[in-house]
């Protein structure tokens, strides 16, 4: 019988999960953010405050969060899935360089108070 880890070891500091949902949901929020800032105009701190994109983010952190968790506690692991371009390694770094790119979004549109994309 093969071992199936708990949500609390796939949740854990050292775990697979956390740094990978917070990678993925961090691409999505970059890509949407930047997105959102060229259709309308409104900065990364507009969007997250209002009820609108918080009730988005709120969705699309349940969607990701149990779609990154099935797999895990089904006992499949991430680089089980990886092949050539697309690989584990990859997806970490894409997804800390999202979270950085994040927080250089929040911290351009606070200093300047104005958003990143201006059009």
């Amino acid at each position: 019988m093969r071992w199936l880890p708990s949500v609390w070891d796939a949740l854990a500091f050292s775990g697979p999960a956390p740094e990978r949902i917070n990678g993925r949901l961090a691409m999505v929020g970059f890509v949407a953010a930047l997105t959102v800032e060229a259709a309308r105009g409104g900065g990364l701190l507009d969007q997250a405050g209002s009820g609108v994109g918080l009730g988005w983010f709120l969705v699309t952190a349940g969607v990701f969060s149990v779609a990154s968790l099935v797999p895990l506690l089904q006992g499949q692991s991430v680089e089980s899935k990886s092949s050539g371009f697309w690989s584990a390694d990859a997806e970490l770094w894409n997804g800390r360089f999202a979270m950085l790119g994040l927080v250089a979004l929040a911290a351009t549109e606070f200093i300047t108070g104005a958003p990143f994309v201006n059009i």
